[in-house]
């Protein structure tokens, strides 16, 4: 199994505010920055060639740096057509991507692969107003994964949990791989620091669930030996280059 960070913007920062936004009211959160990033993620276990979600747009301008941000995420370092090549790979070689949910930080280039399977929470789909032949709406059919209520196999080592919250269709890949796990979470957290304190980062459409599912990736974190592969912090791909699995 071949799992590659494909890295678009890093050297970036957030502010607790942003990174625990979620649970913690502004004024009782620090005058403390976490690193930031964009990445996404690429999986090859020889048979298909699978995306977690697909960055920006190519044509989007460089971000300039503000020190009163609350989130910048750094330099631009690729495009995503640039890291895909880097990675040594070409947009028809894709065969498959999943979604974790309808951000333009997510899925700014699906577009770039109108052969290749998409799977994506039917709710977002919809929000996404996304058609075509190649786009799977995932409705969970595939019932519980683990401690996941609702699930959807995408292949023999690949599963697509519901992990609504964040938005309303939100999804939460999980690979398997030699008794490991691989999170691919989207934005479940912003960074591997709200993960650990049990802090919701910010919540753009339903912060009940938004805790359930946290709640549910730290519980199967603390039961199944899991690398915590995050999009907006750099650890998201420290974490897959040392295989390091995530403690809480």
């Amino acid at each position: 199994m071949k799992i590659i960070a494909l890295k678009y913007y890093d050297g970036g920062f957030m502010t607790q505010a942003f990174a625990f936004g979620g649970t913690r009211p502004k004024e009782q959160c620090e005058a403390v920055k976490y690193r930031s990033s964009l990445q996404n993620f690429l999986m090859d276990d020889g048979k298909d060639v699978i995306l977690s979600d697909t960055g920006l747009p190519n044509e989007t301008a460089d971000i300039p740096k503000k020190e009163d941000a609350a989130l910048w995420m750094g330099d631009k370092v690729a495009t995503f057509k640039d890291a895909l090549a880097k990675a040594g790979y070409k947009p028809e070689d894709i065969t498959k991507i999943f979604v974790t949910h309808k951000h333009p930080d997510h899925t700014g280039e699906l577009r770039m692969f109108p052969n290749a399977k998409i799977y994506i929470a039917a709710q977002e789909a919809d929000a996404m107003k996304l058609t075509g032949d190649n786009v799977v709406r995932v409705e969970f059919t595939d019932g519980p994964y683990k401690n996941f209520p609702h699930s959807k196999r995408i292949t023999d080592h690949l599963v697509l949990v519901q992990a609504e919250g964040h938005t309303k269709g939100n999804s939460v890949g999980i690979l398997e791989d030699n008794g490991t796990y691989y999170m691919f979470h989207g934005d479940v957290t912003y960074c591997d620091a709200a993960l650990q304190a049990n802090e919701l980062s910010v919540v753009f459409e339903d912060k009940e669930k938004a805790r359930e599912t946290l709640t549910r990736v730290r519980e199967f974190i603390q039961n199944n030996p899991t690398v915590y592969c995050s999009t907006h912090c750099p650890e998201g791909y420290e974490n897959l280059e040392q295989k390091k699995i995530m403690k809480l």
